[in-house]
């Protein structure tokens, strides 16, 4: 299997949406991406594709959202949401491939620090923690084991304490 991770272009899209749609078993997310390209913080480099044979099995998207405490500060961050492979391409690694290179890149674009509302047998293997540990919250209520955060940065998050707050686009889902 020759995999290739790299940023998603235009042409990507229709594919983009059908390992979405594939992988979750409804459109929600695929909608949810579509609908992120649009927004203004939109980050193209930070919407990666997998290909395996020249195709598209798996997509990952990361998107600047902000931790904003009771006082009003505000700490910029990223949230992982959503990571996507195509129901005969999982268990390969390929979702692992995507959040190692995506990771990588939100570090070389500056980002010190990501959030996850995921599984939580699955995360905490590339380094996630629950979000409690900093006091950070999420605006969905979910549970708190399945709320994550990473730090690429030590230190990052530390004083972050405060709730999520996502982009409109989220609340769709």
């Amino acid at each position: 299997m020759s995999l290739k991770i790299r940023p998603e272009t235009p042409s990507d899209y229709p594919a983009i949406t059908e390992v979405s749609d594939l992988a979750f078993g409804q459109p929600a997310e695929g909608k949810l991406v579509e609908n992120l390209r649009k927004n203004l913080k939109f980050v193209p480099e930070l919407s990666l594709v997998a290909e395996v044979d020249g195709k598209i099995v798996g997509h990952i998207l990361f998107f600047p959202i902000k931790i904003k405490s009771e006082a009003g500060k505000e700490k910029e961050t990223i949230s992982l949401a959503p990571v996507a492979v195509k129901p005969e391409f999982q268990k390969r690694g390929i979702g692992g491939e995507l959040i190692k290179e995506g990771l990588k890149a939100c570090l070389r674009l500056g980002y010190d620090s990501v959030i996850v509302l995921g599984h939580p047998e699955y995360y905490p293997k590339f380094g996630f923690e629950p979000a409690g540990k900093w006091g950070i919250k999420d605006p969905f209520g979910a549970p708190a084991e399945a709320f994550m955060a990473l730090e690429l940065k030590k230190g990052a998050l530390e004083g972050a304490g405060g709730v999520v707050e996502y982009p409109e686009e989220f609340n769709n889902v």
